[in-house]
């Protein structure tokens, strides 16, 4: 018996369902009202023990087994759900090596140590006369009695040593404190307590488990404003998003996350109703985070103050904007950065901007129908960036329209939907009264200026110009490898590409455009990937990785020397990488069987299948030099 078949023999269906539904039996079956929609009428969820599944025929008009119940209910993925599952039915999922099973122990014990740590900021904070500041201030940003306990706020003592102590004594070690991020080394040796006479704000993990500490100021002196955990084992900053844990239900249920900058907005926002909020870890927001959230909504809005949706920051350069990352104290705007991820990811990014000089909290707090207003206000990248950029400026001055169309047009051209494109530039084109022509005009001195540099001999010991992201690639394992490179960012995009060679007479992707075996499995494994419906198709290879790929994947999905491309630069070079690929070994294969032919001439019935070969073979060349010549310039 397979894990999953043991899980579902142990677990009821109808127990697991009862724990949030009331459910009463009708006949062999059960039913209740659907907890997945609004509705007090009519109980058209229905649970059949028979065969373990469930079924709304309401407004859902969804159904499955207990993971699927619990996936739905929890926001959760399947390997989430398996694995809570696996837990309450006892079963063991699969056994650990010892080298896992001590790191699976170590995180543990650091989980664990972390919750403590929760405890102890706690008490300081509810039961020392020094927290009381910390308390008012609590209060002061509005934050009720039930909102400071629900979420764990706390205070760390002005003390260099007072949490260290505290948990040696416990029995922890140095290193175990060093690897949870709660003290740093001396580099005179020996350790200090790293959060000192701060509000503490307890990080988790999506699934809910302690990840580290973000730790606010009391003191107007003090530096930095917020001071996170350092990376470790549990917190990387760059892949937790503050709240996730609390938001990722009502972020399903209303098909929107919304993203604040503050810790203390998040919190502000759950205890006025806006529970689909989240907040970054104080620096600028990756993809990694963005990818998170679209495992449960593709309708994402950044809502930002005045100064940081502002025109100095509005344009800020992806590369730059990466180097910065680690460095960055708040969330930064990065324009292009945010519609090379929009591509990528095939979300919907909106941005919003706040009235001046007021956070989150204090107009949601002040009036919640505001706060709502707001967000759905929310406009597209490129709006918001030409409206900004435009923004008590003369529009009649054509220095100033010139100005606006240069920095505005690269974001355009950077928008993967051609409809997308064309509205925006004829947006563009009402705000500052031009004629639309104008603007392409523009675009195609751009575009002129790059095909003469493709028409220029290459010089000596230079590789033949080539169009997209496949500059000196050469035919083979190169090309293979960068197919899979493409592939693995955006798995979607394969239905283009399909779209695309079904149009032109030509097979379909597969894994048989590859020669080498380990492309072959990763080729499989991107297939797979959007024939499956239980989990986005980036975390399905995530999970699903063959632990000797692993290595290979990563290489893969390092970044492009260029600047990561976007979507439909992707779909582009996709197409062309392919195309080539295929020409490449259809050209052996007619070589190849060319050869054989002239060696089998004496054979007339063997030849005359070989000619039959060699004419489809040539038949599929012609094609693919035909779609090459249409889709690159």
């Amino acid at each position: 018996m397979s894990s999953i078949d043991e899980i579902k023999a142990r677990i009821d269906i109808v127990d697991l369902v009862s724990e949030t539904v009331q459910l009463r039996r009708t006949g062999k079956n059960y039913t209740g009202f659907c907890p997945f929609h609004p509705n007090s009428r009519t109980p058209a969820f229905v649970v059949f023990p028979d065969s373990g599944t469930w079924r709304c025929f309401g407004q859902c008009n969804e159904g499955g087994d207990i993971f699927r119940f619990v996936m739905k209910k929890e926001g959760w993925d399947f390997p989430t759900a398996l694995r809570s599952l696996a837990e309450k039915a006892g079963v063991v999922l699969e056994p650990l090596t010892p080298e896992r099973q001590a790191e699976q122990e170590e995180f543990e014990k650091l989980h664990a140590l972390l919750e403590e740590a929760v405890t102890f900021f706690r008490y300081h904070l509810l039961e020392t006369r020094p927290g009381q500041a910390a308390l008012a201030y609590l209060q002061k940003r509005g934050l009720t009695p039930a909102t400071i306990e629900s979420f764990g706020l706390g205070y760390a003592p002005e003390s260099w040593d007072a949490a260290a102590r505290h948990f040696i004594e416990k029995g922890y070690t140095q290193q175990d404190l060093l690897e949870a991020g709660l003290v740093s080394e001396r580099d005179s040796g020996g350790i200090y307590d790293r959060f000192r006479n701060r509000i503490t704000i307890p990080i988790r993990d999506a699934a809910g488990k302690m990840a580290g500490f973000g730790a606010r100021i009391l003191n107007p002196e003090d530096q930095p404003k917020f001071l996170n955990s350092p990376q470790t084992p549990l917190f990387d900053k760059g892949r937790l998003l503050y709240g996730l844990d609390r938001a990722r239900k009502a972020i399903r249920a209303e098909d929107q996350a919304v993203i604040v900058e503050g810790y203390l907005d998040v919190i502000a926002l759950h205890q006025a109703g806006f529970a689909n909020a989240v907040s970054p870890m104080g620096t600028a927001l990756t993809e990694d985070q963005l990818r998170l959230l679209k495992r449960f909504s593709r309708r994402i809005v950044l809502a930002l103050d005045a100064d940081a949706a502002g025109q100095k920051a509005t344009l800020r350069g992806l590369e730059v904007a990466r180097q910065a990352m680690d460095q960055a104290t708040e969330m930064a705007f990065d324009a292009r950065g945010l519609l090379r991820q929009e591509g990528r990811l095939q979300a919907d990014l909106r941005v919003t901007t706040l009235p001046e000089g007021m956070d989150p909290d204090e107009v949601a707090l002040r009036d919640p129908e505001e706060w709502r207003r707001i967000v759905e206000a929310a406009k597209p990248v490129v709006i918001h960036v030409m409206e900004t950029l435009a923004g008590g400026r003369n529009l009649e001055d054509p220095k100033v329209k010139s100005d606006i169309a240069a920095q505005v047009l690269p974001l355009i051209n950077d928008v993967g939907n051609p409809i997308e494109r064309e509205d925006y530039r004829q947006r563009l084109a009402r705000l500052l009264k031009v004629d639309e022509r104008a603007l392409v005009g523009v675009q195609a001195g751009g575009a002129a200026e790059a095909r003469r540099a493709r028409r220029r001999p290459a010089s000596r010991g230079e590789d033949k110009a080539k169009p997209g992201l496949v500059q000196g690639i050469k035919p083979g394992r190169n090309l293979e490898a960068h197919l899979l490179r493409l592939l693995l960012r955006q798995p979607e995009t394969l239905y283009n590409l399909d779209r695309t060679l079904q149009q032109a007479g030509l097979n379909r992707f597969s894994a048989q455009d590859f020669e080498d075996a380990d492309h072959q499995v990763l080729a499989r494994l991107v297939i797979q990937s959007l024939e499956q419906d239980h989990m986005d198709a980036n975390h399905f290879l995530a999970e699903n990785m063959p632990e000797p790929l692993q290595e290979t994947a990563h290489a893969y999905l390092q970044p492009f020397t260029g600047g990561e491309p976007n979507n439909q630069k992707v779909f582009e070079d996709l197409v062309y990488t392919l195309l080539r690929l295929r020409e490449s070994r259809v050209r052996e294969n007619l070589d190849q069987l060319r050869f054989l032919s002239e060696d089998l001439k004496g054979q007339s019935e063997l030849r005359g299948n070989l000619d039959e070969m060699i004419l489809q073979f040539t038949v599929t060349l012609q094609r693919i030099q035909k779609t090459l010549k249409a889709n690159v310039l």
